[in-house]
Formats: C-alpha cells, structure tokens, sequence
C-alpha cells in the first residue's frame, strides 16, 4: 500500500472531490455535506495523541508544498479525527430528517443505545492502541492509514461497529454499513485533476514523503473515547454536550 508502484496504481483512479466547491475568487470552499458519524475527538480536544496529530499537520505541510499547485485542498488540521463508523449523510441524510421531525433525536437516542451494548458485552479493559503506517490515496482524498499494534485493539473496534451497524432502530433510519473498515484520517480532498497529471511522479513523491516524514519508532495513536458527532462539511464536527460519548 505505501510503495510508489501501490501510489501509482492508486492515482490512477483519483477523481475531484464535491466535498469542495470552486469560489468566484478562484479558491475553492467546503461544499454543504451534513451528515452524522461517530468520531474520535478531534485533534483540538484530543491532547493525549498531539504527538501523531502533529506528524499528520507535517505531513499536510509538505504535500501542499511538493505536490501541483492546487491538486488538493487541505483540511484544517484542528479537525483531524479517526472516523469509528460512518453514519449518514448528504442526501440520504436530508430526505429522512424532512420526514421525519424527530429524526435527529431518535438518532442520538439509538446510538446511545449502541454504545451501552458495546458496554456490556466487551469484557476488554486494555487500552485500543493503533499505528500510524503511512500516506494512503483514496479516490477522492489523501490520508494516512493506521493498523492495529495488537489483535485486541482491533476486536474492539470491530466489536464496537458491530454493535453500530446491527442495531436494527439505526437500520430503519438508514444507517447502513457502507465500507469495510480502512482506519485512516483524511488530510485533503483532490480538487481538479490535470489532464496530463504526471502520475509516476506522484507516487515517488508520496513514498519519499513517508521515508522523510514518518519517525523511525511507530507512532500509537489512543483511542480511549467514540463520540457521535455533526457536520455540515468536512471542515468541522461538533456535537452538544448531552449527546452520546462512549469511553472505551
């Protein structure tokens, strides 16, 4: 996945995003996508991981500087997050809650729901320790991925979206599971792709990045807390105080 010829094959099916829009002064924005999803706090509330979250802001830094000029559009680096289990979104999102008023509380309620099940089947009580491998190419964004540094970090976390996705009350308000689980957290979205994008140098670019960027020890990344959280773009997530928080 973190070779130059993995990056090459990967670039090749990139796309611009529509998360990102293209403004009259020429820059482009966040585009309105709301949704809800269940998150790691993001890095502004999350002190405990500053340490890999400020790898990440480095690596975001040396791809705006080496790759072309407005390939990607970053992300701001205080909304870095591990996404647990995506939820529901756009258009999805905004035909339920026009049917149904009590939508979002029914949501916060079926989740909380979830979490107190996770709660009382998982007899784990060691701490979820992942690590960060390297920068991944996804179709329409650019990352870094993480593994799992022992086989119980991961049964938790499957345990955990099991408990998510197999909720039937979630089921009937569309929460659907979409993806297999690729643990990552999102640095930028490709905006416009050049016809004649050098692809090849792109790879070779990626793969040195990880050489110059990521320590030689591997970074752990914590994940002690799963908070359902809101968004309106991919620029901010939020959530109020009552909502449901699982800490793990």
């Amino acid at each position: 996945m973190l070779l130059p010829t993995a990056y090459q094959s990967q670039l090749q099916h990139i796309q611009e995003s529509p998360k990102f829009q293209l403004l009259p002064d020429g820059t482009r924005g966040a585009a309105p996508f709301p949704g809800y999803t269940v998150i790691t706090p993001p890095w502004e509330e999350d002190l405990e991981n500053s340490e890999f979250y400020t790898c990440l802001k480095e690596l975001q830094q040396k791809l705006l500087q080496q790759l072309d000029q407005g390939l990607i559009v970053t992300i701001p680096p205080d909304s870095f997050h591990l996404t647990l289990a995506d939820l529901i979104w756009e258009n999805a999102y905004r035909e339920r809650q026009a049917e149904n008023p009590e939508y979002e509380q029914q949501l916060q309620q079926l989740i909380a729901q979830s979490f107190q099940k996770y709660q009382q089947s998982t007899s784990s009580s060691n701490t979820i320790s992942w690590q960060l491998l390297g920068l991944m190419v996804m179709p329409r964004a650019i990352g870094v991925c993480l593994a799992p540094n022992n086989q119980d970090s991961y049964e938790q976390i499957k345990q955990f979206r099991r408990s998510i996705y197999q909720n039937r009350g979630l089921i009937g308000l569309g929460v659907q599971q979409q993806y297999h689980f690729t643990a990552h957290v999102t640095l930028g979205y490709f905006a416009e792709i050049p016809p004649h994008l050098e692809r090849d140098r792109l790879g070779n670019i990626l793969s040195e990045l990880n050489s110059q960027v990521l320590p030689q020890k591997a970074i752990a990344f914590c994940i002690r807390r799963a908070e359902l959280r809101k968004f309106d773009d991919m620029t901010h997530y939020y959530r109020e105080s009552e909502w449901p928080v699982l800490e793990f």
